[in-house]
């Protein structure tokens, strides 16, 4: 799947369209952790999913400063980057983790686009720089840990 997260063309939509995709993100976690029958993968895809909680609750913070009320839910996305999750489990781990790495490639990019948008201030700037660590951090874990299974 590729995102148009980033393209906004004001900072409320952005904060708005990163907020479903951490949303997304999110509910692919749960599916994830529910899947995999490795429970110490299933503990670290834990961990990352709370790099995602924290990451909502700073781009919902963002909206309240915007002024504007954020998401409380994901969209259509959520229905893909978890119905990727799930049908991957069929074929065991490392699929899963290739699934969930496919869907990090999103939010590394979405990232990536917020922290050069025009309308980031200094503070948002730094936040989206320091997502994008995290999620550049998941996906090559992912990756490598799928490519050792």
């Amino acid at each position: 799947m590729v995102t148009t997260v980033g393209h906004e063309g004001d900072i409320k939509s952005l904060v708005r369209d990163l907020i479903l995709l951490e949303n997304d993100a999110i509910a692919a976690y749960e599916t994830a952790i529910d899947k995999l029958s490795d429970k110490s993968l299933a503990t670290q895809v834990a961990a990352f999913r709370k790099d995602h909680l924290h990451h909502l609750d700073v781009l919902r913070e963002m909206a309240r400063e915007l002024a504007f009320d954020p998401p409380q839910s994901g969209d259509i996305k959520e229905f893909l980057t978890t119905g990727k999750v799930a049908l991957a489990s069929l074929a065991g781990d490392s699929a899963i983790l290739k699934a969930m790495k496919s869907n990090e490639n999103d939010t590394v990019t979405a990232y990536r686009r917020a922290a050069e948008h025009g309308e980031a201030v200094e503070k948002s700037k730094v936040f989206f720089a320091h997502a994008l660590a995290d999620e550049e951090r998941h996906r090559a874990w992912m990756e490598t840990t799928a490519a050792n299974l």
